[in-house]
């Protein structure tokens, strides 16, 4: 497997973690990229797991004052 590869399965994996943590209600960014910490994932990753579930229309984004919100569709 080449470093492309593994790329994407690491996106992949992560994007599956915050569907999982999306199915116990909405969080802002700041609580996704701890929990990712939490449970040793890159919290650098939360922007292209946010932009893979996004891709596939499982989640919605809401501007919140200052923060935005993600939910599951």
């Amino acid at each position: 497997m080449d470093a492309m590869d593994e790329t994407c399965l690491h996106i992949g994996e992560t994007a599956g973690h915050v569907y999982r943590l999306l199915e116990n209600g909405e969080y802002n960014m700041a609580g996704i990229k701890m929990n990712l910490k939490e449970n040793g994932f890159d919290s650098q990753a939360v922007f292209m797991a946010l932009g893979w579930l996004a891709r596939e229309d499982k989640i919605c984004m809401q501007k919140s004052s200052n923060t935005w919100v993600i939910r599951l569709k």
